[in-house]
């Protein structure tokens, strides 16, 4: 944030809180239309944080089935959240926290524990005021210590388990300066059969809105194309907004153009015109630029990328898809990615990885596919195929590696199979005697070291990294010493624990216990995604020459 002595801004202003809810169906965007918004505003100097707020009752999304809700994405502190924060973080270029996101679980489960403590004494507790109350302390909480917050409503208005939370917001705009608050809404503008731009659903959504006391500052249509002027008209009339609070969002080929979109739209000026903070923003030429850059560049080149797994649901693997696109940006390259179904590999590869490039085994949890990514680990590693492994990839390296270099038939790891003779990847110590699932793993950021003159070491760039984790079992000590021996090297460790492997007589053979997706952005790829990149085209070149040799 520019100092006030450089734009003339005065913190002392106080927040400014853009609430973003959704109409007509789900899914519709409305978390990229606000990541978008404040990627802008943060361009123009101004500090942004984001709040998503998730109606279910689940106290967190760690026991989510990623097939039916989408990656869990882990935070810094540890936090295991929805998949728009980690479109918040690498939008924003920020690191939030778990309390940064607000579930139904987590509010009713403070009260609840306040009314048996005594906290009320002796009052009813009812959803108006202490269920509302609590939502808004934690928004108000979150927010501290940014310029602007953003405020992300999931579902769409109307659905029951949000109720509390529109009114909790209904509530918000009666207690702060209305200066400070701006509430948006996204809907979608559907055609009709003769091409005609519907305004309908909006129309229908806004009334919804508006019958519980909310009236929307500003409309974004979610739409195939631009809006038309006589759509955006008719949008103003009927849902008694200004034309000028009138926004398309329209479909694009990446999602990291939709800040372009939206500011050629002009949402950022009319955020910061409504808020009074416009002439406090950077000058246009001294405003961050580095985002348009990176994502307009030409690409050249294209690298076709396998992620063996069990979720047959691209946002099961957001944050994988999105690392690579990343590296892509970085090198300026076009990475086509496509998911096969490990399950269909336990037999063998069988051809079904001979036009990839390279292989990514991801993480996840249960036995269900296991031996398929085993047998994509082994094709990689006997063939000389880019291998990168995350987490359970790492471990069932490892594994592959027991099996068909060491020998030990049946290795595993005994969190999938309790009988192996070779637990290669054993039980966490502190994890023996937990019980409940929530919240139970080593998780969040942790420090690993890494040993010089290794692949790791010259990804980093450092003797050390800072990533996040989400596992309960580890490389069984007992099995370092043989594994090392017979070739594979342990180039990363935390303390008595093995955090990235490597194979020095491979092309690109990496495995890591962490998540080094969770940190990797636009504008800042992650080492690991960024290496495994780097190999595909030092080994395309070298097909390439030899080629021509022919």
């Amino acid at each position: 944030m520019p100092t006030e002595s450089e734009t003339g801004y005065d913190p002392s202003l106080g927040r400014k809180f853009i609430f973003v809810t959704g109409g007509v169906m789900s899914g519709l965007g409305k978390g990229i239309t606000a990541a978008s918004t404040g990627r802008l505003l943060a361009n123009a100097g101004f500090d942004v944080t984001a709040v998503k707020i998730d109606p279910y009752l689940n106290v967190d999304a760690g026991t989510m089935n990623p097939f039916q809700h989408g990656e869990v994405y882990v935070l810094k502190d540890g936090g295991e959240v929805d998949l728009d924060l980690g479109n918040y973080e690498r939008f924003l270029d920020i690191d939030m926290t778990f309390d940064h996101n607000v579930t139904t679980g987590k509010v009713y489960q403070e009260v609840i524990e306040k009314e048996r403590a005594g906290d009320y004494l002796g009052k009813t507790v009812q959803i108006i005021p202490h269920i509302t109350d609590d939502i808004k302390r934690r928004i108000r909480e979150a927010a501290e210590g940014s310029d602007v917050c953003l405020i992300e409503v999931g579902g769409t208005v109307g659905d029951i388990e949000g109720m509390p939370y529109l009114e909790a917001l209904r509530q918000f705009a009666h207690e702060e300066d209305e200066e400070d608050i701006l509430f948006t809404h996204v809907t979608l503008v559907p055609y009709s059969k003769n091409g005609e731009q519907k305004t309908k659903p909006t129309q229908h959504s806004v009334k919804e809105l508006r019958s519980i006391g909310l009236q929307p500052d500003v409309l974004v249509g979610r739409c195939e194309d631009p809006l038309d002027p006589e759509t955006r008209e008719k949008i103003a009339l009927f849902c008694d907004v200004p034309g000028d609070a009138v926004f398309s969002n329209p479909d694009v080929d990446d999602i990291y153009k939709v800040p372009l979109v939206v500011e050629d739209e002009g949402l950022d000026e009319f955020v910061m015109d409504h808020f009074g903070i416009a002439d406090e923003a950077l000058p246009e030429p001294e405003r961050d630029t580095t985002w348009r850059e990176t994502v307009t560049q030409e690409k050249e080149g294209t690298a076709n990328v396998a992620l063996v797994g069990k979720y047959g649901l691209e946002d099961a693997y957001i944050s994988i898809h999105e690392s690579l696109k990343h590296a892509g940006l970085e090198k300026q390259v076009e990475v086509e990615r496509e998911w096969i179904n490990s399950e269909n590999l336990a037999d063998g590869v069988d051809g079904q990885l001979d036009d990839v490039d390279g292989v990514i085994v991801p993480g996840g949890f249960g036995s269900r596919g296991t031996e398929g990514k085993i047998e994509a680990i082994r094709y990689c590693r006997q063939n000389d195929v880019p291998f990168l492994g995350l987490c359970l990839g790492f471990q069932m390296a490892v594994v592959e590696y027991a099996r068909n270099v060491l020998g030990l038939d049946g290795a595993h790891s005994a969190e999938l199979d309790e009988s192996t003779r070779y637990p290669v990847i054993d039980i966490l110590p502190e994890q023996k005697e937990m019980d409940d699932m929530g919240g139970t793993m080593r998780l969040g950021a942790h420090v690993t070291d890494i040993e010089q003159g290794t692949l790791a070491h010259d990804l980093y760039g450092s003797d050390s990294c800072t990533e996040r984790h989400r596992h309960r079992y580890e490389v069984n000590p007992e099995y370092i010493g043989d594994l090392e021996a017979a070739g594979m090297v342990f180039s990363g460790t935390s303390g008595n624990r093995m955090e990235i492997l490597e194979l020095p007589d491979h092309p690109y053979f990496l495995g890591t216990q962490f998540h080094p997706e969770f940190r990797s952005r636009p504008t800042r790829a992650s080492p690991p995604f960024v290496g495994f990149l780097d190999s595909i085209l030092a080994k395309q070149d070298e097909l390439a020459v030899a080629g021509g040799d022919h």
